[in-house]
């Protein structure tokens, strides 16, 4: 997932939440004190259960295991799976010339792949409108798929995570028709189901240039034995006409992701809808919103609001308020490393070193999300344990 505010770099209130299968050794763990209660649900294995199997708060790789491989990589997939992720986030779903979909942060790959090393493709940079800002650099949209598989995957953030970029060049860009038959292949190699949580990015933009997402993220579903209210898939978007679009065509759980109070859908500014964020999390927009998903994916600064110095200040009502109308919430995007924290969670000033991100962990999970997207699963299954044996 990637939010306007975040370019450095989701049907019914469950009753009864799944068994949090923790450890290694697999024991259930219950909530204690304030926390809900938890049952044991199906689990999540083979078919069924739907979002009531997954462990609470689930634990969410976010584009993989992005804080130890580049991201939208199987290297990267493969690792939150490793590392004890509940679901993971593959993938952020953009098109390609020849309309299949392929797993990047963004159409634009400069960033995460080494195209700019490929000669043949110099002619390719350009400079576009994407969202309405001036972006230059290689677009999904102008290689064709077999061209993609061409390119190697790199490091986005390498200041931040300089380790990363020893792993630059080894994967190549997942399809998502790939990660369909991977999810499959793991679920049966792990006997236990596996997750994935897909998300369709600019998709007012490429329905534009004739490459609209949705259906083409539905045919696929379909064409898998996917598209099912149980099916291990929840579908993300930051346009709520997108995952509007979707509750139309699919029955998978569906998520309104949700940038900074004061941005406004990319959707709603191409069609003149003057709403903000502001105006989706109050309570009459999250009853608007649990008409047609199951729950949203709030930055986490909308469940905590931070002060001037980056420090938490206070806790929102929207945990509450979501709860109220039947949505799960999975807020965005709790990261390791110094600058990714809230201030009084660093240590010390270096760009790549590691603040205390368990304590920042156990406020956020004390508020009451149902999950949270990590770039370090095996991090949010740590703090989890601590979370509910406290």
């Amino acid at each position: 997932m990637g939010s306007q505010d975040e370019h450095t770099d989701g049907t019914g209130r469950r009753a009864l939440l799944g068994a949090a299968m923790l450890g290694a050794g697999g024991a259930v763990l219950g909530f204690s004190g304030t926390a809900r209660a938890v049952t044991t649900g199906s689990a999540g294995h083979g078919k069924g259960g739907g979002l009531k199997s997954l462990p609470v708060p689930t634990v969410i790789g976010h584009r993989g295991a992005s804080g130890y491989r580049p991201e939208h990589t199987f290297g990267s997939y493969q690792l939150a799976l490793d590392l004890g992720a509940d679901v993971v986030e593959a993938g952020d779903l953009v098109p390609t010339k020849d309309g299949h979909l392929v797993c990047r942060h963004e159409p634009e790959i400069g960033g995460t792949t080494d195209v700019a090393d490929h000669k043949e493709f110099a002619d390719r940079r350009k400079t576009k409108l994407l969202d309405g800002v001036s972006t230059t650099g290689w677009f999904t949209e102008d290689f064709t798929l077999a061209e993609l598989k061409t390119l190697r995957a790199i490091e986005r953030i390498p200041a931040n995570r300089p380790h990363n970029t020893l792993y630059n060049g080894r994967w190549e860009i997942p399809t998502f028709e790939e990660v369909l038959k991977w999810q499959d292949e793991q679920t049966r190699k792990r006997g236990k189901q596996v997750w994935i949580y897909p998300e369709t990015k600019h998709p007012t933009y490429f329905r534009k240039l004739g490459l609209g997402l949705e259906e083409r993220v539905a045919k696929l579903l379909h064409k898998h034995g996917k598209d099912r209210r149980n099916s291990p898939v929840i579908l993300q978007s930051f346009e709520p006409t997108s995952i509007q679009r979707l509750n139309k065509l699919v029955d998978n759980p569906l998520v309104v992701l949700l940038s900074a109070a004061n941005t406004r859908p990319w959707d709603f500014v191409e069609t003149g809808d003057p709403r903000t964020v502001a105006d989706l999390i109050t309570p009459k927009g999250l009853r608007e919103i649990a008409g047609y998903a199951q729950g949203i994916g709030p930055t986490l600064d909308l469940v905590i609001t931070k002060k001037a110095d980056g420090s938490l200040d206070k806790e929102t009502t929207l945990v509450a308020d979501a709860h109220k109308v039947g949505l799960i919430l999975h807020p965005y995007t709790m990261r390791n490393e110094n600058p990714f924290l809230p201030a009084e969670y660093r240590k010390g000033t270096d760009a790549d070193a590691y603040g205390d991100a368990f304590g920042a962990f156990k406020r956020y999970f004390a508020t009451g999300i149902d999950g949270v997207f990590t770039d370090n699963p095996d991090t949010g299954v740590l703090a989890r344990q601590d979370f509910v044996n406290g």
